[in-house]
């Protein structure tokens, strides 16, 4: 029986480490190479394509680092002799890089991004398990047209929900608002629902940036959002307090923000759901809304600014932006847009 071939994309990660005790603490040594080596029985699963790309930690991606990766991705897919992709990673950022790869992801065949939780000195090293378990799901007939997936621990997650949600844990690893796609159980391949309408794909040469994230807390001084709109951003995320509420000022400096033509985006600092216009106070999610902010779905703060910088790389307009931040069959606001601020905020809207 023919074997799928898979490419495997290494770009560094605590999968890739040993500790130096020099350096104090756990460093990029292993390539892919020597990744695979390590891996028994992957083999059985599928003929491995390796493409070492770098021993980069997840925390120093660039943006131009990880278009290139998605490049490469984009070039493997195209391999009429591949049947799928699993890139390997550092999981510190997996929750960002996913979504990236999967909002510029075209191709219907699979791919999977994993990595590791433990480095390869440790005892009870996760990353064999996890990229035999990747490459299971890469090579699945049944995931193929699902986007771009995360798996460790044996689940398969969506890479627009995913979310890292313990710092050290092995089974991190969760989606908050959807729930998992599925798990790998004794070698099998799961699929537990059906993933739901994808956002993009887009096409673009390169990111907006930088695009900072503001977090609302308790007696906040706005005067931060003024001092990030005087730096010049692409863009603005705010993640707000719960359902899409700050202060009062905050909104107020945000609004100054539109003025000068720089998109600003509305989430929640919440790990799930969705910044919304229920509250209407000032400050209140719907006031944000009227004064011109868009609002990003489920998509937690680093994913938005994900969406965020590739929208506006792709030089997507405001109604773009917005649909590609809701997401598909979202509805618009239930409440009314002052023009004015709406046509401040259009400004900001396109590539910058």
């Amino acid at each position: 029986m023919t074997r799928p071939r898979i490419a495997t994309i290494f770009t560094g990660g605590t999968i890739s480490m040993l500790v130096d005790p020099a350096a104090g603490g756990a460093v990029p040594a292993l390539d892919g190479a020597a990744i695979l080596a390590r891996t028994p029985g992957l083999d059985r699963i599928a003929e491995v394509v390796p493409v070492d790309l770098a021993r980069t930690p997840a925390s120093a991606f660039t943006f131009a680092g990880l278009l290139e990766i998605a490049a490469a991705i984009r070039d493997r897919c195209a391999d009429p002799t591949i049947d799928g992709v699993v890139v390997v990673q550092g999981t510190d950022t997996i929750e960002e890089t996913a979504f990236l790869f999967d909002l510029l992801q075209r191709s219907a065949k699979p791919v999977v991004v994993t990595g590791a939780m433990r480095n390869a000195g440790e005892a009870g090293w996760d990353g064999p398990a996890n990229l035999r378990a990747a490459a299971r799901v890469a090579a699945s007939a049944e995931a193929a047209g699902r986007g771009v997936m995360v798996v460790l621990a044996g689940t398969i997650e969506p890479a627009d929900d995913v979310t890292k949600t313990h710092a050290s844990a092995l089974d991190t690893f969760r989606s908050l608002n959807a729930g998992r796609l599925g798990r790998v159980e004794d070698g099998r391949v799961i699929f537990e629902r059906e993933p739901g309408p994808r956002r993009g794909p887009l096409a673009l040469e390169r990111a907006a940036e930088p695009i900072p994230i503001v977090i609302a807390t308790v007696a906040m001084d706005p005067s931060i959002l003024d001092a990030v709109t005087a730096l010049g951003p692409a863009g603005i995320v705010v993640e707000a307090t719960g359902a899409g509420n700050t202060a009062p000022g905050l909104l107020d400096a945000a609004t100054r923000a539109m003025t000068a033509g720089i998109p600003v985006v509305l989430t929640t600092r919440c790990p799930g759901g969705a910044a919304g216009t229920a509250y209407g106070f000032p400050g209140g999610g719907a006031s944000w809304v009227r004064a011109g902010a868009m609002l990003a779905g489920t998509l937690t703060g680093p994913k938005a600014r994900i969406a965020l910088a590739l929208g506006l790389g792709a030089g997507l307009a405001r109604g773009g932006l917005s649909t590609l931040l809701a997401g598909p069959g979202a509805s618009g606001p239930a409440v009314r847009v002052d023009p004015a601020d709406a046509a401040g905020a259009a400004a900001g809207g396109g590539s910058r």
